[in-house]
């Protein structure tokens, strides 16, 4: 059995190609996923859908096929995916987001790979400056969240196949939807989702894509190197859903700045600093808050900013 059919649906020509259903993406992806497509067809279905552009059911029937692939992933409250795709960022200060939302009673179950360019690198060599443990399975990450209520999953200890996948990006020269399935993947079943994009028009997909699999909370930006994480100084569109139906904000600034949050800084121990209190950063302080109370919102919690703020100012009790 191949995937030839699904590739000629893409690929018929002008008025004659479409879009894959959600089932036939869904089929699809299980038999890349079970070895019965040819490396080449792969390919092609992957380059066909980037050249017309995905939709919400090839992006759910994708995520659905590879969920189903998954093993015992722990349940957290909050999903926060981070697939950096290579380009250059600031420092990552969504870690300390994350970090405080935990600090508030919520299981926070960070994911990713970050595999590509200084981006990637900052990402996960911030976590332990962040105070977050990067587990080496997925029954680790359930003694974290038990433990600690935050835990970073590498993508390669609960779903090499997906890696396999993403890393074809170096074969194409080109990113496949499959970066954006791989945000979409909520390996643990979150009840909730907070999510990041480079580019604006994802956010729309992201979001029906969401819905179309029955997430019940999710928010999803553009934010800092494409991942969760918001610039306090602009003011910011918000998809996502609330109640299971679609939900959209604009936030304003809450401070005025002309930083850029890809200032250049490499320096991870001011992750470590600002966390300690040991230097002060205005700029930094409110790029982890309003973060931070935009996943609070996203989690349900009544007056987000507030709840965020006070988390912060007890951060050491």
């Amino acid at each position: 059995m191949s995937i030839a059919e699904f590739v000629r649906i893409l690929g018929r020509g002008p008025g004659r190609s479409r879009s894959l259903t959600f089932e036939e993406a869904q089929e699809a992806m299980a038999r890349v996923l079970r070895g019965a497509a040819a490396p080449e067809s792969v390919g092609a279905m992957l380059m066909l859908m980037r050249m017309k552009g995905e939709v919400p059911g090839e992006i759910a029937g994708f995520t659905r096929a590879l969920r189903d692939t998954l093993g015992a992933v722990p349940m957290p409250d909050l999903d926060w995916p981070s697939y950096a795709a290579g380009r250059t960022r600031g420092l990552p200060w969504f870690l300390l987001s994350a970090r405080l939302v935990a600090r508030g009673g919520h299981r926070v179950l960070l994911h990713g790979w970050n595999g590509l360019g200084e981006s990637g690198y900052l990402v996960r060599a911030g976590l332990p400056h962040a105070g977050i443990s990067t587990c080496a399975s997925p029954d680790e990450a359930r003694v974290l969240l038990d433990r600690e209520r935050i835990a970073y999953l590498p993508l390669e200890t609960f779903s090499p196949e997906l890696l396999r996948l993403l890393q074809l990006r170096a074969d194409f020269g080109l990113r496949s939807c499959l970066n954006t399935v791989a945000r979409m993947l909520n390996p643990g079943g979150a009840g909730a989702s907070v999510q990041g994009v480079f580019h604006p028009p994802y956010r729309e997909l992201q979001a029906d894509a969401s819905k179309l699999l029955g997430l019940p909370a999710m928010t999803v930006i553009k934010g800092g190197g494409g991942e969760f994480e918001r610039n306090p100084s602009k003011d910011i569109q918000a998809f996502g859903l609330r109640g299971g139906e679609s939900w959209e904000r604009l936030i304003p600034p809450v401070m005025e700045d002309s930083r850029r949050l890809n200032d250049g800084e490499t320096e991870l121990s001011r992750l470590t600093a600002l966390w300690d209190g040991r230097i002060g950063d205005p700029f930094a302080e409110a790029v982890v808050l309003s973060t931070a109370a935009l996943a609070l919102d996203t989690l349900g919690v009544a007056e987000p900013e507030a709840r965020a703020a006070a988390l912060w100012a007890d951060r050491h009790g």
